[in-house]
């Protein structure tokens, strides 16, 4: 995933926070705690009783999903206050995890995470199209909804993927320096996904058959 630099008074945040502890990968999986990290990284800090108005939750368990996120280290506390009433902050713009392992119980907790999360990508494409009518027509016409279907080797995918962060890296900054902005700059979701499409039959059988004697 992509990552992004953010800074909290003169303390610089690393860039992005790599989970490998299948406990962790589990935990993160939950939809509020993905939502409260997400909101997180772009609107925090606030506490568990603005994270309660925010996601619909019970103060009670905004608390408690926050506590979950900073035993692994995907949030901390920020400095002010106490109790529910401490805020609470991202320690990185974006999270990554393997993609494969040779661990099992490592594989099938990435695995289940990578799942929840498009869900949640998805999830939120539709909201986004519920209310796309409603946008000016410079933005409709702007949004991008579309696939490609290519014929890449590993090694072509990989370094397709490392000229997307490169493509994607001159507009990061922006997301913590509201001064980088121009006028008219509103925040936008680019989704990143890229897989083998097994709905194409040729070569995909033996594929699937050659991973499974690896």
């Amino acid at each position: 995933m992509q990552e992004e630099q953010r800074k909290h008074g003169d303390e610089e945040q690393p860039r992005s926070i790599s989970l490998t502890d299948p406990r962790a990968l589990r935990a993160y999986a939950h939809p509020t705690r993905m939502a409260l990290v997400g909101l997180l990284r772009r609107s925090g800090p606030f506490t568990a009783t603005r994270a309660a108005e925010l996601t619909g939750e019970s103060v009670a368990s905004c608390s408690y999903h926050l506590r979950i996120l900073a035993k692994y280290g995907l949030v901390e506390e920020a400095q002010g206050g106490r109790g529910r009433e401490k805020p609470w902050r991202a320690t990185a713009r974006y999270t990554e995890w393997p993609g494969d392992s040779e661990d099992a119980s490592v594989a099938e907790a990435a695995d289940a995470l990578s799942s929840a999360v498009a869900e949640r990508y998805f999830e939120r494409v539709l909201r986004a199209m519920e209310d796309r009518h409603r946008l000016p027509r410079k933005w409709r016409e702007a949004e991008q909804f579309g696939d490609s279907l290519l014929y890449l080797t590993p090694e072509e995918l990989a370094a397709f993927g490392r000229r997307v962060d490169e493509l994607l890296r001159p507009y990061e900054a922006r997301a913590s320096d509201p001064s980088l902005r121009p006028e008219g700059a509103r925040p936008v979701s680019v989704l990143r996904i890229a897989y083998l499409d097994r709905e194409i039959p040729e070569e995909i059988p033996e594929l699937l058959d050659d991973a499974s004697e690896e």
